[in-house]
């Protein structure tokens, strides 16, 4: 469905900000968790386990990461793209999205590395990725929405 461009007076058929931003997220994620299987770019492949501290698989060098922590990438990364789809969604991903990262960064600050309950694993790079994720994803929920929600009330009024 088109809509006109208040700006230019022209039609337009792109996607709302928080959508394209939902989307971005999402394929950023998917990317990683590709990634993540992609021996060289993953140091210490063969030392990947499917979960656990025990895992020596490190993304870039600086992350670690299982195949539960990738399985975990790919789903986030399905999920955007998913809620991509309407403004509500890509609201809700970003926001609930980042609730969760945000939630992840806090536990692996608080977990004992080397213990079982640091199952995805997670070490310091990850926790402030993670935070950091956090940060970001809530913020442009929060701005977008806002953004959004002017716009349409601007396109009703006008």
């Amino acid at each position: 469905m088109a809509r006109t461009d208040t700006i230019s007076s022209r039609t337009a058929t792109q996607r709302p900000p928080i959508e394209l931003a939902a989307m971005a997220v999402g394929a950023t994620f998917l990317v990683v968790g590709i990634l993540g299987f992609v021996p060289g770019v993953t140091q210490d492949f063969d030392t990947m386990k499917f979960a656990g501290h025990e895992s020596g698989a490190m993304l870039l060098g600086l992350f670690q990461v299982s195949i539960l922590h990738n399985i975990v990438h790919l789903l986030f990364g399905v999920a955007g793209i998913a809620a991509a789809k309407a403004i509500s969604t890509a609201r809700s991903y970003l926001i609930g999205g980042g609730l969760i990262y945000g939630a992840l960064g806090v536990y692996g600050i608080v977990v004992d590395k080397m213990s079982d309950a640091n199952f995805v694993p997670v070490n310091g790079n990850d926790n402030w990725l993670h935070i950091g994720l956090a940060a970001g994803m809530i913020v442009l929920g929060l701005a977008l929405s806002a953004r959004t929600t002017e716009t349409d009330r601007a396109g009703r009024l006008g």
